[in-house]
């Protein structure tokens, strides 16, 4: 095996019976509880039949690590529910954007978006079209499913993003209903409302632009180690397989597409998270079984990896956690010189204030980067009766809270050392 990439960790032995399974009419109940008759020897007892939904989310799930090394159980369990969620895509608020990303080539990423091709609802597939090509391209009645290879290329250079910066602007506006895009068109310049609501799948080497990863569920691939076998994937012979079952979810869903609509339930995250987890959280439910609790399971984990990403990456997150380590190094004081900040912020060697100038982040710098919260720097008397430039800790108390609040303590036990860690394969 390669060396673990961060993702999302392994399901719980015992999380398959946090979340009971939700009956749908006309589908036999998924119930584990014991038959009434305790002395019934336990060997002879029927194994209780799956529901017809959680039997088709199994079957795509074994065909999807039949041709793909998935990262990890949560992001297959996360691409399935995707897939399923397209054939749907009508009874939702929100169309949540699959990114299927990699840190270089060959991890498999162009794999995966074959199987996801096959089996959505209403495929338009591409891997460079205009912003205009695109949402013509939409039906606000029957949405397509969006899906665009090498999406790096439109977004890897600064020219490239430029280019394409409608596109983009796209992208994020279809990932809420009611967000059509307006042009003049026709002899007579008539304005016309045109639909952006369509679910998407990206994938490409890196990651995507921040807005863009914000509204999707992230699967971040790796390169195949010498020990995973995938099965060799030919379009001829193996997509037959897929459009069965693609055939299949449309028609266990579509008869539940008012019941789908209706549903509003528990959610293990929160604000954008749960807009665009939603769907497949709904998804999982209707099919009952383990579903429920694998659904859940995988949004709270990976929307967590994914938020820590942003933790780590986001500049100014970093600099408000960097400022908050400054302050907590010297036991909180009330005021903290600049000085004395930037110095704490320049001496740590893996942050990227170095990139700032010679002698790394500077008083402008630091100013700048702080001025969208509102805070800046002021003259400050310190308990030595001097006085200098500098910041009041409770000037950053908000701002913190909000945007980088202390982890909370995980609930449950601890990670044991011999445990995957996220993004292994279980």
């Amino acid at each position: 095996m390669t060396d673990p990439q961060p993702n999302t960790p392994s399901l719980p032995d015992d999380a398959a019976t946090s979340w009971p399974p939700v009956a749908v009419p006309g589908q036999p109940a998924d119930s584990t509880a014991p038959p009434a008759d305790e002395d019934l020897d336990h060997a002879s007892k029927e194994a209780v039949p799956l529901s017809e939904g959680a039997q088709i989310l199994d079957d795509l799930r074994t065909q999807i690590k039949r041709y793909v090394a998935m990262p990890s159980e949560e992001a297959v369990t996360a691409v399935a529910l995707w897939i399923a969620a397209t054939h749907l895509q009508r009874a939702w608020q929100h169309a949540p954007r699959l990114a299927i990303v990699a840190p270089e080539k060959r991890c498999g990423k162009s794999r995966l978006l074959d199987v996801v091709t096959e089996t959505v609802h209403n495929r338009l597939i591409t891997v460079n079209a205009s912003a205009a090509a695109i949402f013509r391209s939409i039906d606000g009645n029957d949405p397509p499913t969006l899906l665009v290879d090498e999406a790096d290329t439109m977004f890897s250079t600064t020219k490239a993003a430029e280019k394409n910066e409608e596109v983009r602007g796209l992208i994020n506006a279809g990932h809420q209903r009611g967000r059509p895009t307006l042009r003049v068109s026709g002899p007579e310049h008539q304005v016309q409302e045109f639909p952006t609501f369509a679910m998407a799948a990206l994938a490409g080497i890196g990651d995507l632009p921040d807005t863009i990863m914000d509204r999707a569920v992230v699967i971040r691939m790796r390169r195949r180690a010498a020990g995973e076998k995938v099965a060799s994937f030919r379009t001829g012979r193996d997509t037959p397989d897929l459009n069965a079952i693609r055939d299949r979810l449309h028609a266990w869903l579509q008869p539940l597409y008012e019941q789908a609509m209706a549903m509003e339930p528990p959610m293990p995250v929160e604000d954008r998270a749960a807009d665009t987890w939603e769907p497949l959280v709904i998804i999982a439910d209707l099919a009952g079984g383990d579903w429920p609790a694998l659904a859940r399971t995988a949004c709270r984990t990976m929307s967590d990896y994914e938020a820590g990403q942003d933790e780590e990456g986001g500049l100014r997150t970093r600099l408000l956690v960097g400022i908050r380590r400054a302050f907590a190094t010297v036991d909180d004081p009330a005021v903290l010189s600049t000085k004395h900040l930037l110095e704490s912020l320049n001496a740590d060697r893996e942050a990227p204030w170095a990139e700032y100038g010679a002698n790394g982040l500077t008083p402008r710098g630091l100013q700048l980067l702080l001025k969208p919260y509102g805070i800046s720097s002021a003259n400050r008397r310190f308990p030595d009766g001097t006085q200098a430039k500098g910041f009041a800790r409770n000037q950053f108390l908000d701002t913190w809270a909000r945007y980088c609040p202390e982890p909370k303590p995980m609930d449950g036990p601890a990670q044991r050392e011999d445990e995957p860690l996220p993004g292994t394969a279980a």
